[in-house]
């Protein structure tokens, strides 16, 4: 996909091009019209597409009673303001990810990835059945909101950098836009880290303002085009293992609908979750064998004194959390450490025994 041709589809020309739709959603014999902003691209592989997935899914499944109307990063307001637009009442839903947010609270950085924690499943297991779901709703309870996940990655990419990396002293000094506790990780390691929204990167590493860029994986980069400007591309992300996306809604105008649509919404973002986690699965392999064919991107793992630091210092970071003055961050983590202990047992003791065997036995 040619990067120019995407951003021009992208809608990202301001907030003020979509403002007049700000008007009072529109509530007709029953049926009613809901604003969902996101923090993504128009359009924009995967993350962006689902978002517009989910919303037709609850649009088609009430049968038009709650329409959900799609607006793009940029379109209604600034995508790092989509969950605070959800706050004050300008949109009825927001799509983004919760560690965008953990100014709000540290404990929300653990409803989408945290450094060397859970894989996606692991995450979907500890939300659903081990408690995490009702911690993420304390959280939120705060701010008149109510959290979903809604899409899932699967282990990222590690990022795009200018140079090869040798060791730990290669990072020091660089300019790298990555967010959440895994921003805080590569902090550790001496980088200067920023966040961005995902129309904002490629000119930052274009202008020089960054050295180093990490979204999600081929399938998101190949079409931000960040292989024009760097050619060293390392996996995997040891900071963001099994990322998940959310839905938040009004938790007022939630719980005002009918039950079965409340199920509806609810049960939408579970199945779209899983969708996008296929998504990602299918077009990734292919999305990376088009950057190396056809752009020449060097593809690289981190060298091992940076897989070892960088486990250090989520050590850190994360007893830090464990040990926060902040009661529900200090709860979430501790739930997340407990279902942590359980959920490895499987994909350590089961399932990456398989992907060993796999590996080395079975070609076909």
């Amino acid at each position: 996909m040619d990067r120019r041709s995407f951003i021009k589809k992208a809608g990202l020309a301001g907030v003020g091009a979509g403002a007049a739709a700000l008007a009072t959603p529109a509530i007709s014999q029953g049926n009613q019209t809901w604003r969902m902003v996101t923090t993504w691209p128009k359009n924009f592989p995967g993350l962006g597409v689902g978002a517009q997935r989910l919303a037709d899914r609850i649009t088609a499944a009430s049968g038009g009673r709650l329409t959900i109307q799609v607006y793009a990063a940029g379109e209604l307001v600034p995508p790092l303001q989509s969950l605070d637009a959800v706050i004050d009442g300008s949109a009825e839903m927001s799509h983004g990810a919760a560690y965008y947010w953990q100014n709000k609270s540290q404990g929300l950085s653990f409803f989408t990835g945290v450094p060397y924690g859970m894989t996606s499943r692991e995450l979907t297991a500890w939300v659903r059945y081990l408690g995490g779901q009702e911690i993420w709703d304390e959280i939120y309870d705060q701010f008149g909101v109510q959290g979903f996940l809604s899409g899932d990655t699967g282990t990222q990419a590690g990022g795009w950098f200018r140079d090869e990396l040798t060791g730990v002293d290669s990072v020091r000094g660089l300019r790298f836009r990555t967010p959440g506790l895994g921003g805080q990780v590569w902090e550790k390691l001496g980088a200067t880290v920023t966040n961005m929204a995902a129309g904002e990167i490629f000119q930052a590493l274009q202008s020089g303002t960054l050295d180093a860029a990490e979204f999600v994986g081929p399938y998101n980069d190949l079409a931000l085009g960040f292989y024009q400007v760097c050619k060293n591309y390392y996996f995997p992300s040891f900071v963001e293992p099994g990322l998940a996306t959310e839905l938040v809604v009004s938790k007022a105008k939630y719980q005002e609908l009918p039950e079965d649509l409340q199920a509806i919404i609810r049960d939408a973002s579970q199945a779209e979750y899983d969708n996008v986690a296929a998504d990602f699965a299918a077009n990734d392999p292919r999305a990376l064998q088009t950057l190396v064919d056809d752009h020449g991107v060097q593809v690289r793992t981190f060298p091992e004194d940076i897989m070892e630091a960088g486990a250090t210092a989520a050590k850190e970071i994360l007893q830090g959390l464990l040990e926060s003055s902040d009661p529900l961050t200090k709860k979430t983590a501790e739930s997340f450490v407990s279902a942590l202990n359980i959920v490895r047992q499987k994909t350590e003791g089961t399932d990456s025994l398989f992907i060993q065997a796999r590996e080395k036995y079975f070609k076909i």
